[in-house]
């Protein structure tokens, strides 16, 4: 069972991942096209867009942190660095959020096509999804780094965290 969770997690994961990278590039490059001033060359790219970010990739992004939830509880993975992988796919959500948000702006057409900022996204998303990689696969003690924070953030509200839960 948890064999399965693990491959839908990995494969959802891939998919989430694979379309951020290509929303942005649909964005900047398929927009710049000289047909987009078209009517034609207009639904297809809001159709392209629309559907591709409406019927895959939330849709994997929904798969893998719901699976990814359950792999945590099932394995009891309560460790510094999945503390900050999960930060790490916080910001991959929010950057989700935000190629909505400017699907639904080239939607709107308000007759510049050219989005730069959604280029600008790679350069967020690129290190993000790199740094959630090798949390996973180095899964690195992070003891030194947590060493530095004030001890009020290590232990909650002064109590000492049980052994069985303790994330060093």
């Amino acid at each position: 069972m948890i064999a399965a969770l693990k491959a839908a997690h990995i494969i959802a994961l891939s998919i989430w991942c694979a379309g951020l990278i290509l929303l942005p590039i649909l964005l900047h490059i398929y927009g710049r096209r000289p047909e987009m001033r078209s009517q034609a060359g207009f639904t297809e790219f809001r159709w392209l867009t629309h559907y591709s970010y409406i019927a895959v990739i939330t849709p994997a992004a929904v798969i893998a942190v719901s699976v990814g939830t359950v792999l945590i509880f099932a394995l009891e993975v309560l460790n510094a660095w999945m503390l900050a992988k999960l930060i790490a796919v916080a910001g991959m959500v929010l950057l989700h959020a935000w190629m909505g948000h400017l699907i639904v702006q080239a939607g709107e057409g308000r007759g510049d096509f050219h989005l730069p900022m959604a280029g600008l996204s790679l350069l967020a998303l690129v290190p993000l999804i790199g740094l959630v990689l090798w949390l996973v696969l180095a899964k690195p003690s992070l003891e030194e780094l947590i060493a530095l924070l004030p001890s009020i953030l290590q232990e909650p509200r002064g109590n000492p965290i049980p052994a069985r839960f303790n994330p060093l």
